[in-house]
């Protein structure tokens, strides 16, 4: 059987929280439709595209 974490679920050391926060890149309005419209037209793999941005699969 699998024991529980100790850790409440979301609970996350406020020092990570912060990185994230300061890492986390924002996009333009431009910049969500031309990735959007990447992956519409379905000429590369989603995947592909979120390489090509340089980020995970959180594109958005």
């Amino acid at each position: 059987m699998r024991q529980k974490s100790k850790r409440p679920q979301g609970a996350v050391d406020p020092s990570i929280k912060d990185i994230r926060r300061k890492t986390r890149r924002c996009y333009s309005s431009k910049e969500k439709i031309r990735i959007v419209l990447a992956g519409l037209r379905g000429e590369d793999s989603i995947a592909k595209l979120c390489r090509q941005e340089g980020k995970d699969c959180h594109i958005l």
